[in-house]
C-alpha cells in the first residue's frame, strides 16, 4: 500500500534549527543561501504539521506544495521527429 505524500516548503530565519525539522518529516532538501527547506509528509497529517511548523520561533513561512494535484496527463501532444528516428536507428 503506497501513501500520498505531499511536500511542504518552510522558510526559516537561522540554519542552526535545521536538525529540529527533521522529526516533522522527511527533509529532503535545505539551501542555505535562500534559507528554506522542503520536507515531505503524508497528505493526511499536512494540516497538523503545517500548524506546528508554523508555531515555531525560527520558521518564518510555510508553503505547500501543488505537484500532486497537477494533472501530467497531456493530450494532442505532437511526438517529436527528431527523437523518434534516434530511436529507430538501432545499433
Amino acid at each position: 500500500m503506497r501513501t500520498e505524500r505531499q511536500g511542504i516548503i518552510v522558510w526559516f530565519q537561522h540554519t542552526k534549527n535545521i536538525k529540529q525539522l527533521k522529526r516533522f518529516g522527511n527533509l529532503i532538501y535545505v539551501s542555505r543561501k535562500l534559507k528554506y527547506a522542503v520536507i515531505y509528509v503524508d497528505q493526511a497529517e499536512i494540516e497538523k504539521v503545517e500548524y506546528k511548523l508554523l508555531k515555531l520561533p525560527f520558521v518564518s513561512k510555510v508553503d505547500k506544495s501543488y505537484k500532486p494535484f497537477i494533472k501530467t496527463d497531456y493530450e494532442n501532444a505532437k511526438p517529436d521527429d527528431a527523437k523518434q528516428y534516434d530511436y529507430k536507428m538501432g545499433i
